[in-house]
């Protein structure tokens, strides 16, 4: 969803992570620029207590991707990932992610938290994981053959994901990309991997205090 700053982000992932600035849990390792300012979009109709699922997750970034004004607020870098916090529904945590060709997230998972993005402009490529990971306990996995997935996520088009999701994200085109992404509970920790062919490593355990 990189370094969050103050709250997906494969610094949100991740990455995918502030109600000012900050960096999203499911961004790049590398430090990126991060934009000033917050956005926020219409919530959707009222939450049930339990929070949003994913389906609502995926409702509200589609919406939040298909705003024009929105979309056009978020400043965009041609040397790296830029980003906003937005006002997720039922207390989510949510970002605006603009994309130059060529980054990405790495690889990356967002524990007990459920996700979606969505593609506002140009084309993201998800590659992920069809199988949940072991909470703990490992530090080298060696995968199974058919476990890959790839998705091509051209503007208007998104996805949803339940916890312990395994992915990476990037923008393999030439032009720029922005996206809309959510995570509900927000995240309490991301976990990024290496990958070298079928073997996965944890490089990195990442919480809430280290994005500060």
């Amino acid at each position: 969803m990189s370094q969050p700053v103050s709250a997906f982000p494969s610094r949100p992932p991740t990455p995918p992570n502030t109600a000012t600035s900050s960096s999203p849990p499911s961004s790049p390792p590398a430090t990126p620029s991060v934009p000033s300012g917050s956005s926020s979009v219409p919530a959707g109709p009222a939450v049930r207590g339990s929070g949003p699922s994913s389906a609502e997750l995926l409702d509200f970034v589609r919406r939040a991707a298909a705003d024009p004004e929105l979309i056009a607020s978020l400043p965009l870098d041609p040397d790296g990932r830029t980003w906003v916090r937005l006002a997720g529904p039922g207390e989510s945590e949510a970002w605006l992610i603009g994309w130059p060709p060529g980054s990405g997230t790495g690889w990356h998972d967002h524990a007990e938290s459920l996700g979606a993005f969505a593609t506002a402009t140009g084309e993201l490529v998800e590659h992920s994981l069809a199988v949940r990971l072991p909470a703990g306990g490992w530090k080298t996995l060696e995968l199974a053959e058919d476990f890959d997935r790839e998705r091509r996520l051209a503007a208007g088009q998104g996805r949803a994901f339940g916890r312990h999701h395994v992915h990476e994200v990037l923008n393999a085109s030439a032009a720029h990309a922005v996206s809309v992404h959510a995570y509900y509970p927000p995240l309490p920790l991301i976990r990024r991997f290496s990958r070298t062919g079928a073997v996965l490593r944890l490089e990195q355990v990442e919480r809430p205090e280290d994005w500060q």
